[in-house]
């Protein structure tokens, strides 16, 4: 049995669509034992009527709600007894397998480090983002915005994870890891990057060399590492771009009787390319490095996110181990050393 941790009250949606994806993923996995924390009168509220698979299904009470307003240290040192901190204990204190939300990004990434630490050779974790490519698979990103500064040895460590849960939760049999640099070239790059490029090629098989920007959607590659500063720029980019590719066809589908018609004969088409763009499909963001199962789903997250981010990222991160895996191939490479 898989028990997942989640957080009820994070996100723009919450609870109702927080709990409407816990409750979809528990009658879909046999499985699965879902902890909903928050306060125990507003979950029990929107529980009623709900019908739910219920020896599987247990609330915790957690008085405090993090907002996005909140300081991310602050949060984790005076909330304590939030739903956020809550899940992330119940973690810490293997009460619980994995854990989820959709809350505020900086106290979820606190809070893990501060509760429960890193794991055994990970210097610095990694947010990490799975986006959707134009070939209809996928790529899992990291870091893209937990450490703005990371060192060669870090990118590294990106690599080794990334190429993990590539592996073991979106079953990618030998996923190939790349560098996003400036260019192909091995000269390419300032210093650290020059360094990561060397260490990669010495220590991950998988390594497939450096990558541009621009082959990153392309699916180039599985796996893509650099750090926090040009990862989080580069989703922000690709967010951008998508959501105005999206505005600007629909002004330009509505903008006569013409565009109308020939809208509505392409609808379907265009429904099936918004879906596979879609990151509700994938629903959540890992956290890597840390010492506890951690899904960040997307602040808007609705129950079709939240379901999918249980059902394809959490269940499976925790059903193959992938933090004992990730601690086994780290191990390994400093006994190499």
């Amino acid at each position: 049995m898989i028990r997942l941790a989640l957080d009820a009250m994070g996100g723009d949606h919450a609870p109702a669509e927080i709990i409407a994806g816990g409750l979809k993923a528990v009658e879909e996995l046999d499985d699965l034992f879902l902890y909903l924390i928050g306060p125990e009168e507003i979950l029990q509220k929107h529980l009623r009527e709900k019908t739910f698979p219920q020896d599987r299904v247990k609330l915790i009470h957690a008085p405090e709600v993090i907002t996005n307003d909140d300081a991310p240290v602050m949060a984790v040192r005076r909330k304590r007894n939030s739903s956020m901190m809550t899940a992330l204990t119940l973690v810490k204190e293997k009460k619980a397998d994995v854990m989820a939300s959709a809350g505020n990004t900086g106290a979820l990434m606190a809070g893990a480090v501060l509760i429960t630490k890193r794991l055994p050779g990970i210097d610095r974790p990694a947010l990490t983002v799975v986006a959707p490519t134009f070939n209809g698979d996928n790529v899992v990103l990291l870091d893209m915005g937990a450490n703005m500064d990371a060192k060669a040895d870090n990118l590294l460590q990106y690599g080794i994870m990334g190429k993990i849960y590539a592996r073991e939760v979106l079953q990618k049999k030998s996923p190939r890891v790349a560098l996003l640099n400036v260019g192909e070239e091995e000269i390419k790059g300032n210093e650290q990057v020059k360094k990561a490029f060397s260490l990669l090629q010495k220590n991950l098989p998988e390594f497939v060399g450096n990558i541009e920007a621009r082959d990153v959607l392309q699916g180039a590659a599985d796996v893509v590492v650099c750090d926090g500063f040009v990862g989080n720029i580069l989703l922000k980019t690709i967010e951008g771009v998508a959501a105005g590719l999206f505005a600007l066809l629909k002004d330009t589908f509505s903008q006569n009787l013409k565009n109308k018609i020939g809208a509505a004969l392409l609808l379907p088409e265009l429904k099936r390319l918004k879906a596979k763009l879609d990151y509700a499909e994938y629903g959540g963001a890992p956290l890597l490095g840390v010492g506890c199962a951690c899904i960040k789903c997307h602040g808007s997250s609705d129950a079709r996110a939240i379901y999918n981010a249980l059902v394809g990222q959490a269940y499976r991160f925790a059903r193959q181990d992938v933090n004992g895996q990730i601690s086994k191939e780290l191990a390994d490479l400093q006994r190499q050393d």
